[in-house]
């Protein structure tokens, strides 16, 4: 009596590599923005560690009448912190009447 009447075929192993497929480029595109948030949150951290340590820098110089000394120094009397295993900050004092030269650098986190 069914003859008339087609048969419904399921198609199980094409709907589960398209699923398959469909997961693999959604977990690809989350992880490459996720990549790309981290490296401009990273900037911006050092950015904002950079403003910080010129602050303290030139409240140093107005109140006591002489740039710090040491990045110790800084960190010691005007309450500088920052994560060392991830930023390398170069303090490079010229003289107690000339601007420090202060770099800041993101470590690899790989490395």
């Amino acid at each position: 009596m069914r003859r008339f009447i087609p048969e419904r075929r399921t198609r199980l192993p094409g709907r589960v590599f398209g699923i398959v497929i469909f997961s693999v480029i959604l977990l690809a595109l989350v992880y490459a923005g996720t990549s790309l948030l981290s490296g401009r949150t990273d900037a911006e951290q050092a950015q904002a560690l950079q403003t910080g340590l010129w602050q303290s820098i030139i409240h140093c110089y107005c109140v006591e009448g002489a740039y710090p000394e040491s990045l110790d120094y800084l960190k010691e009397h005007y309450n500088i912190s920052y994560d060392e295993d991830r930023f390398f900050v170069d303090y490079q004092p010229m003289g107690s009447n000339m601007t420090p030269d202060v770099t800041v650098i993101v470590r690899d986190p790989d490395a």
